[in-house]
C-alpha cells in the first residue's frame, strides 16, 4: 500500500520541506521505509543528525525524515524533533506488528495444579510452570520457557521461548526476558575441601525490578544467602553474564559480553559498554560510564567514564593513547638527539696527543 508524502507528514506531526525540483512534493507516493543505504526512489529513508545530512545526496530515497531545522536539500524531507521516533512510526505503518491472538493457557502446556494465575494469561505449548508458581495478569509465557517451584512474575510480563527462571526467582511488573536467558543458576563460588573443589552455599535467589529487559542468551547467578538484584528500568543486552551476589541499580544500560563478578554493586544510570569485566566487590557509582572492553577492578565515582585495562578516567586513557600514536615519531626523533648528543660528547673529549719529552722538559725550565 502507498501514502502519500502529506500522509505522512500528518502522521508524524513534522514539517515538509521541499525545494523548486520538488515543489508538488506532498503528492509523492511512498510506498515503504528503509534505511539510508538501501532505499530506493519510492522509499521513504531517515537522517537521524545534521552533520550526516550529507549522506543522504548518496542514497536513492526518494524522502527522508531529517532534525528540525536541516533545511530544503535535494529531495523532499519532513523535519521532525525526533527523528526515531517518528521514523517507527512510519515504518510500524507500512510494517504492523503481528498481533497474536490470545491462547489462554494451553492444555499442551505442563503446569503443576499449586501453580495460580492473574487474569489474561497466555501460555504456550510445551512451556512448564513449577509447583507454587504465582502468575500475574496479562503475563505471555512463550513455548520451551521453564518456569521454576515458587517463582513469582508480575503483570504485563512476557518470558520469550526456552529462557529459564530456577526456583524461587521474583519477577517485577513488565519484565521481558528473551530467549535463551538463564535466571537463577548456581554462582559459580569453591571453594577446597579435602583437596576437592566444593560449591558453596546456593540459598538464595534472583529478584528483577519492574520494567526491566534482559536480552537473549544473558545469565544472572541466584544469590549465596540472599538475592542478586537487577533494579528497576535497567536493560541488559545479549550475552550478558551477572554474577552471584550483585546488586544492580535503576536504569542501568548494560551491553553485550559484559560480565560482572560476584558481589559487585552499582548505582542509578550506569552505562556499561561492550566486552566490558568487573571484577568481584566493587561499586560502580551513580551515572558513571565503562567504556567498551574496559576491566574495572576498583571502585568508579559516580559520573566518572572510565576506559581500558586497568580502567582509568576517559580523559587521562586518550591522553595516553595519544601519547602511544606518536611513539613511532617519537622514537625517530630519539635516534636523531642520541646520534647528535654522541657527536657533542665526541667534539667535547680532552685532546690526546702526545708532547714530546724535550718540549716538556724546556718548558720546565
Amino acid at each position: 500500500m502507498a501514502y502519500s508524502l502529506h500522509a505522512l507528514v500528518g502522521l508524524v506531526d513534522g514539517m515538509l520541506e521541499s525545494n523548486d525540483a520538488t515543489k508538488n512534493a506532498e503528492f509523492m507516493q511512498v510506498r515503504s521505509a528503509a534505511t539510508l543505504l538501501v532505499a530506493g526512489p519510492e522509499e521513504i529513508t531517515l537522517v537521524d543528525a545534521t552533520d550526516k545530512l550529507s549522506l543522504l545526496a548518496k542514497s536513492r530515497a526518494g524522502a527522508a525524515v531529517v532534525p528540525k531545522g536541516s533545511g530544503p536539500l535535494d529531495r523532499p524531507t519532513i523535519e521532525v524533533s525526533d527523528v526515531h521516533a517518528a521514523f517507527s512510526k512510519i515504518v510500524a505503518l507500512f510494517y504492523p506488528p503481528l498481533e497474536l491472538p490470545p491462547v489462554g493457557i494451553s492444555p499442551l502446556a505442563a503446569i503443576d495444579r499449586t501453580a495460580t494465575f492473574g487474569n489474561n494469561v497466555d501460555i504456550y505449548p510445551q512451556a512448564f510452570i513449577g509447583p507454587k508458581v504465582e502468575i500475574g495478569s496479562d503475563v505471555t509465557i512463550h513455548s520451551g520457557a521453564r518456569i521454576m517451584a515458587g517463582s513469582r512474575i508480575g503483570d504485563g510480563s512476557v518470558i520469550w521461548p526456552n529462557a529459564v527462571l530456577y526456583e524461587r526467582t521474583v519477577i517485577g511488573q513488565r519484565v521481558v526476558i528473551h530467549s535463551g536467558a538463564v535466571i537463577g543458576a548456581y554462582g559459580f563460588g569453591y571453594g577446597v575441601v579435602d583437596a576437592r573443589y566444593r560449591l558453596s552455599a546456593q540459598l538464595g535467589w534472583v529478584e528483577i525490578g519492574s520494567d526491566v529487559e534482559i536480552g537473549a542468551n544473558t545469565t544472572i547467578d541466584r544469590g549465596t544467602y540472599g538475592p542478586t538484584v537487577i533494579g528497576e528500568g535497567t536493560k541488559l543486552d545479549n550475552l550478558v553474564m551477572i554474577a552471584h551476589n550483585c546488586r544492580l541499580g535503576r536504569h542501568n544500560l548494560i551491553c553485550s559480553q559484559v560480565g560482572v563478578a560476584g558481589s559487585t554493586t552499582t548505582g542509578d544510570w550506569v552505562v556499561m559498554a561492550g566486552q566490558c569485566g568487573v571484577r568481584d566487590h566493587v561499586h560502580i557509582g551513580d551515572g558513571a560510564v565503562l567504556g567498551a572492553r574496559s576491566g574495572v577492578s576498583n571502585d568508579v565515582p559516580p559520573r566518572t567514564s572510565v576506559l581500558g585495562e586497568p580502567a582509568i578516567e576517559l580523559r587521562d586513557r586518550k591522553l595516553q593513547l595519544a601519547t602511544i600514536s606518536r611513539l613511532p615519531e617519537m622514537r625517530k626523533d630519539l635516534k636523531k638527539l642520541t646520534a647528535r648528543l654522541e657527536a657533542l660528547e665526541s667534539a667535547c673529549e680532552p685532546s690526546t696527543v702526545s708532547v714530546p719529552a724535550h718540549t716538556r722538559d724546556a718548558n720546565a725550565a
